[in-house]
């Protein structure tokens, strides 16, 4: 008989999520592990700790953006594109190459900011080579498909190009293009990767989740959102960028109601029951928050030239969306895949519920006081939210499924 660990790679190599799910577990970890010890420095000092040779927090947006949550974006998508469009499932000649170019970069990379700068560049160069992989591997799944339906799809798959556009501006600032490169991708990394696959992705798959498990549930999924949130999400990138901050009213507004309006009318209070479901919709709920807030400091920003939020509503959007919806949906995969119940757990919850206060305790730092202390604290807090999380979903991917059935 095999050892259990002569059979981790064949294991690993069995279907996209384990690969790229474990790498972003363990990216969910060094990621902030460096941005805790980064500020506690700032805050504390720490003697000899070295410093990266950009600003550490474009080092943080672009590694976080880039990095940890697109690595289960790609093992997810590289998992349902074949099967929204009709495809056969990937060989693992076609994934195996995006997990390890992009992990092994983003290790790199992480390397790379204890005063390597060269070490920094080739983890972003790798980073984008399986960027380059993923978004041809699935174009040529979109491209072979005969579906009716690929508008969820082509959203997702544009993202991933604008993704794989921004890593590739900011690999151009680390050779000395100018610092408005790196504002840009970072953006980019925003509001033209993350949100816009975030939102795709939900499009299709809450209500469908949801019209499974509630009976007489009437499934909502309009058209028209999806170019909307598009039009409005590239405006604000574009405008944000630009500084032209006193036009974001017209933009985050109707981003805000158009999410409000999304999280009504999927009727959250009809999804009480299982947890899984549950925390879909209220990591859900983060979204149209979040853009209240952008509204609200657009609005007095025009009247005033007042950032009165700081950064609130961005973390409300990073930690509370991305990262609750992040919980959410890789723990309803991991069990599905895994051949476990569709149950959410104590571990997952516990997780949830911290990242929850994780979340506020951000949002809390914008508003005075000791803005550091209370910056380390939330980042020490992300770890201990998500390490038992880590290491109970970390044994799935390394173990057989639990109902002998291969993957």
């Amino acid at each position: 008989m095999p050892s259990p660990l002569a059979d981790i790679p064949r294991l690993l190599a069995s279907a996209p999520h384990r690969p790229l799910f474990l790498a972003g577990t363990i990216a969910v970890l060094l990621s902030m592990t460096w941005w805790a010890v980064e500020l506690t420095w700032m805050r504390f000092g720490l003697a000899g700790w070295p410093q990266p040779t950009i600003p550490p927090g474009w080092a943080h947006a672009m590694l976080i953006q880039y990095g940890l949550f697109p690595l289960f974006m790609f093992g997810f998508l590289m998992t349902t594109f074949p099967r929204w469009l009709g495809r056969p499932d990937l060989p693992r000649t076609r994934f195996l190459p995006v997990a390890g170019c992009i992990f092994g970069g983003y290790v790199l990379a992480n390397v790379g900011l204890l005063d390597l700068a060269w070490l920094l560049k080739l983890g972003i160069a790798l980073m984008l080579v399986g960027y380059l992989v993923g978004v041809w591997t699935l174009g040529g799944v979109l491209r072979a498909s005969v579906a009716e339906r690929k508008g969820h799809a082509r959203s997702c798959l544009a993202a991933l190009c604008l993704g794989t556009l921004g890593l590739a501006i900011f690999l151009a600032y680390l050779f000395g293009a100018p610092a408005d490169c790196a504002l840009l991708a970072i953006h980019i990394g925003t509001f033209g990767l993350l949100l816009p696959i975030y939102f795709s992705v939900m499009h299709r798959m809450l209500p469908f989740f949801t019209g499974n498990m509630v009976k007489g549930y009437a499934v909502i999924r309009p058209d028209w959102s999806m170019p909307v949130v598009w039009v409005l999400l590239l405006a604000h990138l574009l405008l944000t960028w630009r500084g032209m901050l006193g036009w974001l009213y017209l933009v985050d507004v109707p981003l805000a109601l158009v999410f409000a309006w999304h999280a009504l009318s999927w009727r959250p209070w009809q999804a009480m029951h299982p947890g899984l479901l549950v925390v879909l919709h209220l990591a859900f709920a983060w979204l149209p928050v979040a853009f209240v807030l952008f509204a609200i400091q657009d609005v007095v920003y025009a009247s005033s030239g007042h950032l009165v939020l700081g950064r609130a509503p961005l973390h409300a959007l990073g930690i509370g969306f991305f990262g609750s919806m992040l919980v959410a949906m890789v723990t309803r995969v991991t069990q599905g895949h895994s051949g476990r119940p569709l149950q959410m757990g104590k571990v997952a919850w516990l997780c949830f519920a911290l990242l929850q206060v994780v979340a506020l305790l951000r949002i809390r730092a914008e508003f005075g006081g000791d803005v550091y202390l209370w910056l380390v604290i939330a980042a020490y807090g992300w770890l201990l939210a998500f390490l038992p999380w880590v290491l109970r979903s970390a044994w799935i991917y390394l173990t057989p499924r639990a109902d002998g059935k291969p993957g």
